[in-house]
């Protein structure tokens, strides 16, 4: 793809600009360290003015048979959105993640139970198989945690997150008892951030930071009703970072957090 890129005389700026694929996911392809969706291909070889049938089956071709997270393949053809399948790839390269999350508890940390009461409630309409479709992938996209070389996660969370009742008082209790079992883990770090605490940087929303063995940048990843949006500016990346470290400092730490979830899961009721 990079070869593509220079005949045609792009930027990686110009292409992100023009097909609004992240730079970050597009410096990933072009380095072969994660492997397109079918359509974005076809979308960057019409871009690039690759017309030849040959050769756009050669290209096909070398997509099969390249590295990448080989159980994404079988969801291929869905409605998922490209930016929801590209962070499955960031996570399962990352070597840390830093996030921030205000109304939900990370996906990373998600029950099962918890993930399908919240894609159903954030897709009434959507179809038996989508939704199953979609809380198979978040359950893989856990493995990052348990890989040989796992994520390094610190996860901070809003009281509102951990006292939000989602699904029903069983399934509330399993996700923070979830949460307390992840928080002893080596590679997971988790902080709560009280309602005492009062106005605080994360207010605006959810955000994580994403960081990955040298020379691949940083980026941050947000999601809305939207969809997602990848940040690689290095200046928003160095506000994120430091806007996190500000929010761990207001958290509580991680000893504190366990012992606040534990009472939090023993006065459920």
């Amino acid at each position: 793809m990079l070869e593509l890129r220079t005949a045609a005389g792009r930027s990686r700026e110009a292409v992100g600009a023009d097909t609004g694929l992240s730079q970050g996911a597009l410096h990933r392809i072009e380095t072969a360290k994660t492997t397109p969706q079918a359509g974005t291909l076809n979308h960057l070889m019409d871009y690039y003015g690759v017309t030849d049938p040959e050769k756009r089956a050669a290209m096909h071709d070398l997509r099969k048979r390249s590295k990448q997270l080989k159980w994404l393949e079988l969801f291929e053809g869905g409605d998922l959105p490209d930016s929801y399948r590209t962070l499955a790839s960031f996570e399962a390269d990352a070597t840390r993640m830093s996030g921030y999350e205000s109304l939900f508890i990370p996906g990373l940390l998600q029950t099962r139970a918890y993930t399908e009461t919240i894609i159903r409630a954030l897709l009434p309409e959507a179809p038996a198989e989508e939704i199953e479709q979609r809380l198979n992938i978040r359950m893989r996209r856990q493995e990052a945690l348990t890989k040989p070389h796992p994520v390094a996660l610190w996860a901070i969370l809003d009281e509102a997150a951990l006292r939000r009742r989602v699904g029903s008082l069983e399934t509330y209790r399993e996700q923070l008892v979830h949460l307390l079992a992840a928080g002893q883990k080596p590679n997971v770090t988790i902080q709560v951030i009280p309602f005492s605490t009062g106005a605080h940087l994360g207010m605006p929303g959810a955000f994580a930071v994403l960081e990955f063995q040298e020379p691949d940048p940083p980026l941050v990843y947000m999601e809305n009703a939207g969809g997602g949006l990848f940040v690689e500016a290095d200046s928003e990346i160095v506000w994120y970072r430091n806007s996190f470290l500000r929010l761990a400092a207001q958290a509580l730490n991680p000893q504190d957090t366990a012992a606040w979830i534990e009472r939090v899961a023993s006065a459920a009721e």
